[in-house]
């Protein structure tokens, strides 16, 4: 087998090519924010996981804009406010959510451009989607920022503390995958639907997710 190297500090968009193709399938963070005139901001973010059980805290990563050089809204909402809102996306809402990843003007609700149904959260003020399945709210709780240069990255962190989920894709207490229908991003235009799964059992003495 031939393997291709190459170093990373050229073009930040052959470092992107190279991550979006290789880490799959990613799943997506649908962020809520509030902008500061207090309208409505979401957005969807591929750079996105759990990082601790309790506190729970989730993590995702929006990088600087590549067509202006600028921190997106989210974070600066999220910087600001201290607060936001994790939405799941499936396949249902898929197409509706792709919209929101227009960059549309300061200030232009990307639920009413895409569709989707604003509700009011119990302790934030993020709004969460109506049509989403799973709504995590965020208390803000670390950020590191890797540069201002275009492509840049930064690490966002937030306390989950309040879960919604929809009782339709429970069984004892937990998630099934083929309910939910999630989806993920691959490279380019490509995304993945979870509908073939298999199992393997773990080889740990403990296991939470049985």
């Amino acid at each position: 087998m031939t393997m291709k190297s190459f170093k990373t500090d050229g073009a930040f968009a052959d470092n992107y090519k190279f991550l979006i193709g290789s880490i799959l399938p990613r799943p997506i963070a649908v962020v809520s924010t509030l902008n500061d005139d207090g309208s409505n901001n979401l957005a969807p973010f591929s750079f996105f996981t759990a990082v601790s059980a309790r506190p729970m805290i989730i993590a995702f990563c929006p990088m600087i804009r590549t067509s202006t050089g600028e921190m997106k809204d989210t974070p600066k909402n999220i910087l600001r406010q201290k607060e936001f809102v994790i939405n799941i996306v499936h396949e249902a809402i898929v197409e509706k959510i792709n919209l929101t990843s227009t960059e549309l003007p300061y200030g232009e609700d990307e639920f009413k451009y895409a569709g989707l149904t604003p509700i009011d959260s119990e302790v934030v003020k993020a709004k969460r989607i109506q049509e989403s399945l799973i709504h995590f709210e965020c208390l803000f709780r670390d950020h590191l920022d890797y540069g201002d240069q275009p492509g840049a990255g930064q690490l966002i962190t937030g306390e989950v503390v309040r879960v919604h989920i929809a009782e339709d894709i429970l069984e004892n207490g937990r998630i099934i995958t083929s309910k939910l229908k999630p989806v993920g991003r691959g490279a380019g235009n490509d995304w993945f639907r979870c509908n073939d799964t298999f199992e393997l059992a773990r080889l740990m003495n403990a296991q939470i997710q049985k």
